[in-house]
């Protein structure tokens, strides 16, 4: 039998010292199934810890900027990390770049305004290997790529039938193959199903390369890459 100890998500918190780091880190702390392995202030800070400690996530405060999130995902990966990433932002507008991090492997955007407990789901989620995006973050993001990219032929979204749009939103939104079953009035091997046939219309392999693809609105491996192994992603 496993040791609880073992099954536990840990955690590296990379925010500004002061009552938001304090806070969250308390509140982490507080959960049995989390381990908050060290909090940190910057990214060499951080990059560090990956390197020597074993960490399942990265908590990234976007307040702390959009360049340095990109400069320490790009470090992070470099230096061998291949954990999971998951973006703490505030109002919906902050998020206008972070399609960029969402390209280079972010898992997913939480607001800050959501409650703890959304915050502890949106955690197991992306540990286990699925992606979170809020609706409004989402919103906010098709807004901005559709302002930048107006001219985009046969995007994935052009390319896929009602249903098959309905699902693809529910993984953008991090649901379950049995929350989307659920919410869609269809079972759950059939929604693996379409899952499937996003995959090959999308050209990935994944979960995640499924989303950044549908964020990006570029098919196939140089519109997401994904280092992860994919035995962590849920199909």
């Amino acid at each position: 039998m496993t040791d609880s100890s073992q099954a536990r998500i840990r955690l590296v918190l990379l925010a500004e010292p002061g009552l938001f780091r304090a806070s969250l880190a308390s509140l982490l702390a507080s959960n049995p199934n989390l381990e908050v392995v060290r909090e940190c202030a910057n990214s060499g800070e951080a990059v560090k810890v990956l390197s020597g400690l074993p960490v399942d996530l990265v908590l990234i405060d976007f307040d702390l900027g959009a360049k340095l999130g990109v400069d320490f995902i790009s470090s992070a990966r470099e230096s061998g990390y291949r954990g999971r990433f998951l973006i703490l932002a505030g109002p919906a507008a902050d998020v206008r770049d972070s399609t960029l991090i969402l390209k280079l492997g972010t898992a997913g955007i939480f607001l800050k305004s959501e409650g703890p407990e959304r915050l502890v789901e949106a955690i197991r989620i992306v540990a286990q290997g699925g992606s979170w995006v809020d609706d409004k973050v989402l919103h906010v993001i098709v807004d901005h790529l559709v302002q930048q990219r107006p001219m985009i032929e046969r995007s994935l979204e052009q390319r896929l039938d009602s249903r098959e749009q309905k699902v693809l939103t529910g993984i953008i939104g991090g649901l379950s193959n049995r929350r989307i079953a659920s919410e869609t009035g269809t079972s759950e091997n059939f929604i693996k199903n379409v899952v499937q046939r996003l995959f090959r219309k999308a050209g990935v392999k994944s979960r995640s390369q499924l989303v950044r693809v549908a964020l990006s609105g570029r098919s196939g491996p140089d519109g997401a890459t994904d280092t992860l192994d994919s035995s962590r992603h849920r199909i």
